[in-house]
């Protein structure tokens, strides 16, 4: 139980972190706002993965949690107990959020946002203007991809560098916020897209639940590519060495 209770703390503090990196500090500038969530996340990822990383090894992510069961990290009974878990530590983390700016006079607080580019409220996902469905489902795909398999990559028991896992897991999912935000927000973790998507229908729009399926879909979708890519190399390193 330690473990799933880890994931649920460290899941909740990413979007706690994270989320709340995109929504109070929505007046900044659209460039220094990309790079404040990205390191928001980033950062996010690093703290947690050296506070819990020995407990439950910081997955945090239901794609990572996917790409780790097919790799033959971890059982089905515990990917979906780590999964259930993420779940509910970012419905937590969306509610603590929730209910901060809850007792913030936002017309007094401009840096709110107030929904639109980037972010609404909870921080939750959506496609960003001119960016279509498919392209966002591709993006999703494709940096989840590449995220999950630096984290496979870097937690290789035998690789001399996994005392530093959590530095290259953490600058990666930043570069990867820096390049997305501007087409999904960027998710490239389910749970981190439920939980906000949730509290933003309790502010009354439905958005975010309608193009929720996207950030769950495509982050799943690349982790287990990732995971799968990553077996192949491995396989093939040590045939070779």
């Amino acid at each position: 139980m330690r473990k799933y209770v880890a994931e649920l703390i460290g899941t909740m503090v990413l979007v706690l972190m994270g989320c709340g990196s995109a929504v109070f500090n929505h007046g900044v500038g659209t460039a220094a706002q990309t790079l404040m969530v990205a390191f928001g996340f980033g950062l996010s990822v690093v703290a947690m993965a050296y506070t819990i990383g020995g407990v439950s090894g910081c997955h945090i992510n239901p794609a990572i949690t996917l790409g780790a069961f097919l790799s033959g990290r971890i059982n089905g009974k515990d990917a979906g107990m780590y999964i259930l878990f993420q779940i509910i530590g970012a419905i937590i983390g969306s509610a603590l959020l929730y209910l901060i700016v809850a007792f913030i006079d936002e017309g007094g607080a401009s840096y709110i946002a107030s929904g639109g580019y980037f972010a609404t409220k909870t921080g939750s996902n959506g496609c960003q203007p001119g960016v279509g469905i498919t392209s966002g489902l591709i993006a999703e795909t494709i940096f989840t991809f590449i995220f999950v398999l630096v984290v496979l990559g870097s937690t290789e028991s035998k690789r001399k560098a996994s005392n530093f896992a959590g530095l290259a897991i953490g600058f990666s999912l930043v570069l990867v916020h820096i390049v997305c935000i501007p087409l999904t927000g960027t998710s490239v973790n389910p749970a981190r897209s439920i939980g906000p998507a949730i509290f933003d229908a309790v502010y009354g729009s439905t958005a975010a639940l309608g193009q929720l399926w996207i950030f769950i879909v495509g982050p799943l979708a690349g982790g287990a590519l990732a995971s799968f890519v990553w077996k192949f190399i491995r396989n093939n390193s040590k045939r070779n060495a």
